[in-house]
C-alpha cells in the first residue's frame, strides 16, 4: 500500500542521524551565504520556485530560481538544454552565493553541468537526490542529501520537507 510506504520512508528519513546532521550543517551554510540559487527540473523545479519564495519571504534571503518559462526556453534554445542553467549561473553566481541543486535521479545533465560550473567557481553547493545511491550528483556538494527511494513522490516530497526544515530552523534561530 502506498500510504504505508510513505509512512515507513518518512520515519526512516526523519530518524536518520545523517540527515539530521546534514540539516543543521545546511542551516550554518545558508547563514554564511549571500544569495541562494535553486535549480531543478519538472517537479523539482516547482520545489525550487516555492523555496525561492519562502526563503526570501520568511528568512529575508535574496533568492533566485531558474523557473521562468521564457528564460528557460531562451537559454535552452541558445545554449542547449543541458547547458542552460550553467550559462544562467555564469551571469549571476558570485563568490559567497549558495547553489541548491535538486534532481530526483541525480543524473540530469543540466543539473550536473550547473553544479560542475559552480564547483569551478568555488561556490557552495547543497545537493538533493534519490534513486540510486551512485548517481552523478551525489558527492558534488558540500552537503549531499540522498534519499533511499525510487519513488518520485517520496523523493520529491522529502526534498521539499528537507528544505522547509532548514528554513524553519533558520527562522527559529534568528
Amino acid at each position: 500500500m502506498p500510504l504505508n510506504t510513505y509512512k515507513s520512508k518518512f520515519q526512516e528519513f526523519l530518524n536518520s542521524e545523517i540527515i539530521n546532521k546534514q540539516i543543521f550543517e545546511s542551516v550554518e551554510l545558508v547563514k554564511k551565504s549571500k544569495r541562494i540559487f535553486f535549480i531543478g527540473n519538472g517537479g523539482s523545479n516547482s520545489i525550487c520556485s516555492h523555496m525561492m519564495e519562502d526563503y526570501a519571504k520568511i528568512a529575508n534571503y535574496p533568492t533566485f530560481a531558474f523557473s521562468d518559462a521564457a528564460l528557460i526556453t531562451c537559454f535552452a534554445n541558445d545554449y542547449g538544454f543541458e547547458n542552460a542553467m550553467a550559462e544562467w549561473l555564469k551571469i549571476h553566481f558570485t563568490e559567497g552565493d549558495l547553489l541548491v541543486a535538486i534532481s530526483s535521479s541525480g543524473n540530469s545533465p543540466n543539473i550536473n553541468n550547473a553544479v560542475d560550473l559552480v564547483k569551478e567557481l568555488k561556490g557552495q553547493i547543497i545537493t538533493l537526490s534519490g534513486f540510486e545511491k551512485i548517481n552523478k550528483l551525489v558527492g558534488k556538494g558540500v552537503i549531499n542529501f540522498w534519499l533511499d527511494s525510487s519513488s518520485y513522490g517520496i523523493v520529491e516530497c522529502y526534498h521539499q520537507t528537507i528544505l522547509h526544515i532548514i528554513l524553519d530552523e533558520l527562522h527559529a534561530n534568528k
